[in-house]
């Protein structure tokens, strides 16, 4: 049974080099970049919140600076990226379809019997895709019965579309202006791709491989989350025979309640550039917020699912990361209309920062900038007045 002490500084560093954090680029550029990505973390989360450039296409931007928004849309055409929902929705590489399977019997075994019509209604439906084509909600008329009660009261042809995709009998694309496209699975999966349900056991290890991959160093919490759908999944077993058979490492670091594990081959001498990235609340580093707090020291929440009176940073408040350091937290709004990125709030942490760490900023800022396809920049507040006026005048 291998074994490794680490400092919570080299453990940061793994962390990063892991998220393909440690320097830009990391991965190249251009369309190939975004697949080794994507082909790398395993699964990038999707959010359909369009304050700032929808969170998929942030992460891919901060790791992939020529970034091009079309190139997420090609490779899903192209049959080397699928959408599904595992732990959350996201995009995932093609050759692991098969372990999509278990969550998609899951999903199907996990519901409850519905009624009659409904199983009429998604039976038609799915005559309807395989006979004629790409479907989307807006194809089938308003069959509500009664008054919506909310946001999420679907009516019955959403919800029978829903339940077909989670099963996997539909799968999902997305055309320009982010919609649903529902088509039966052999239109979008390659030939070669294998489709044979994976044991159980394979499901967890590939679970747990993915998960270290990722996040590089982490703790059994995370892998269970990412395979919860599944229940009586052999995650925890797995992982015991995976840590005895030296696949996986126990990893103890300075000052921290383990275990931890990282993966056998991850890489330990870990150097980072330094550079300043902006960040995605939905990127793969920020979604376990125990995670940030324990190895970043960076308490971090966002509050778009806050009531408003309780917001302390504001509504979709973005990570600034400079190498293994959170600086900031900066509320952001694209002004499409006007093209000016609105900075409500840019909240700096406990840290002090270089003039070179500034000078970075201010490139990871225009950078920023141009993805959301704006021309301008606006600041409203801080709480670090002398910082917020040298980044203004590198933009002057």
């Amino acid at each position: 049974m291998a074994q490794l002490n680490l400092s919570r500084s080299q453990a940061r560093k793994i962390i990063l080099d892991a998220a393909g954090l440690s320097a830009p680029a990391q991965f190249g550029y251009g369309i190939e970049a975004v697949y080794k990505l994507i082909d790398h973390l395993g699964f990038v989360q999707l959010d359909t919140n369009y304050v700032v450039e929808r969170a998929h296409h942030h992460v891919m931007f901060s790791r992939v600076p020529d970034y091009e928004i079309s190139w997420l849309s090609e490779l899903c055409e192209d049959g080397r990226v699928f959408e599904y929902l595992t732990s959350d929705a996201g995009f995932l590489p093609m050759n692991d379809f098969r372990f999509s399977l278990p969550i998609k019997k899951a999903f199907e075994l996990r519901e409850k019997p519905s009624d009659k019509r409904m199983e009429n209604l998604m039976r038609q439906i799915l005559d309807q895709v395989e006979r004629d084509g790409v479907v989307m909600v807006g194809d089938f008329e308003n069959d509500r019965v009664e008054a919506s009660t909310g946001w999420w009261d679907w009516r019955p042809a959403k919800v029978a579309l829903e339940r077909l995709y989670l099963e996997g009998k539909l799968m999902v694309s997305r055309d320009r202006k982010f919609h649903r496209r529902y088509d039966v699975p052999l239109n979008l999966i390659p030939q070669e791709i294998d489709l044979s349900m994976p044991s159980a056991e394979e499901f967890a290890r590939v679970t747990i491989g993915r998960t270290l991959g990722a996040l590089g160093i982490c703790s059994v919490k995370e892998m269970t989350w990412r395979s919860r759908r599944v229940k009586g999944n052999l995650v925890k077993s797995e992982l015991e025979k995976m840590v005895v058979e030296e696949e996986v490492i126990l990893v103890n670091v300075d000052g921290m309640k383990g275990p931890h594990y990282m993966l056998a081959g991850q890489k330990i001498d870990v150097e980072i550039s330094g550079d300043v990235f902006i960040l995605s609340p939905f990127d793969i580093l920020n979604v376990f917020r125990h995670r940030l707090k324990d190895f970043f020291g960076f308490d971090y929440q966002i509050e778009c699912f806050v009531p408003a009176p309780k917001r302390i940073y504001g509504y979709f408040s973005l990570p600034v990361l400079a190498g293994d350091v959170f600086i900031a937290r900066m509320d952001s709004k694209a002004d499409r209309k006007n093209k000016v990125l609105l900075v409500h709030n840019i909240h700096f942490e406990d840290v002090e920062l270089s003039k070179e760490i500034l000078e970075k900023f201010i490139a990871a800022l225009m950078a920023f900038v141009a993805f959301n396809h704006c021309y301008d920049i606006r600041f409203d507040k801080t709480n670090k007045p002398a910082y917020l006026k040298a980044i203004v005048k590198g933009f002057s």
